[in-house]
């Protein structure tokens, strides 16, 4: 047994969950393959984070959780897990490097962007189809873009790609727009941005790149051509929970059934962050999971005298 607990996937769960548990004297890693932070350190802005009156960008969010968590002595693996394995008491996880060992498991693996799965979409996913604003808007100024889903993360990525592009077509699949009202109001009065609502994309249309959207009036049935140079689509998310098998119990939408406590259905493995059952997605919340999980398998490990 090489650690107290390991920590699958470096968001703000994670992150927290490393941070308190290296803090309570457990032995902890965090393995992730891409940059810590998870979405977050491809979100342009947050205002939300408490701490932060005047908002701070997603990345130095996220960059200032890393610092803390490496003080604290925590090992932070960047490497691709590939399996998980229940061994006489302890969970093994298997990565691209090393296998690693622990009393105790936290998944906080997250979750990625839902396609919309029509046509166009996989064949032109990098010639102008996006599922991040952050990281690919300044490639489309002074073009016209369509953003699909006027959620939260539609309506406030929509209005970073304002800064760039000519125009925002918002597309939204139900008569409404389901994004808090104080990121609504910022960009519903700006004439560069109109919405579709009720309507659903039907293709993603250009040879090479994107050229056009082809969208339906779900009320009425008629279908129009958009001309835009980009798609950036925010349709809701999809738990990574592949590499967990059938170790704990998922609810019917494929997340993981949690306690209060962070439990899952197998003792010894704690979840946090998006990847949970819940209502409420946000870093804030993310961090609080992370937090209990890790306290929780501070706890669990204590119970067996170690």
């Amino acid at each position: 047994m090489n650690l107290d607990v390991v920590i699958v996937g470096g968001g703000p769960a994670g992150l927290s969950a490393g941070i308190y548990g290296a803090r309570a004297g457990l032995r902890t890693a965090i393995i992730e393959m891409s940059v810590p932070g998870g979405h977050t350190a491809t979100t342009h802005y947050i205002e939300n984070y408490p701490g932060f009156p005047n908002g701070i960008n997603g990345f130095e969010l996220a960059e200032r959780m890393k610092e803390q968590v490496l003080r604290f002595g925590v090992e932070l693996i960047g490497t691709q897990a590939r399996a998980i394995k229940k061994n006489d008491g302890s969970f093994v996880v298997v990565t691209d490097s090393r296998e690693l060992a622990a009393r105790a498991l936290i998944v906080a693996i997250g979750t990625e962007w839902k396609k919309l799965n029509v046509p166009g979409e996989d064949k032109l996913r990098g010639r102008g189809v996006s599922y991040c604003a952050t990281c690919d808007g300044p490639l489309f100024r002074k073009r016209d873009v369509a953003v699909v889903g006027c959620g939260n993360s539609g309506i406030q990525e929509g209005h970073f790609l304002l800064e760039f592009v000519n125009h925002v077509t918002f597309v939204e699949f139900l008569p409404e727009v389901t994004a808090d009202k104080i990121l609504f109001d910022r960009v519903k009065e700006d004439k560069r941005a109109d919405f579709l609502l009720n309507h659903e994309v039907v293709s993603i249309d250009g040879s090479g790149r994107v050229e056009s959207i082809t969208v339906r009036d779900r009320k009425k049935g008629v279908e129009r051509v958009v001309a835009v140079g980009g798609v950036f689509v925010y349709v809701g998310l999809k738990p990574h929970v592949g590499l967990l098998g059938d170790l704990v119990e998922l609810d019917d939408r494929g997340f993981v059934k949690v306690d209060e406590r962070m439990g899952t259905s197998q003792p010894g493995v704690f979840a946090a962050g998006d990847i949970c059952s819940k209502e409420i997605r946000q870093v804030v919340t993310a961090c609080a999971e992370g937090a209990t999980a890790a306290m929780s398998a501070y706890h669990y490990i204590r119970s067996f005298g170690i």
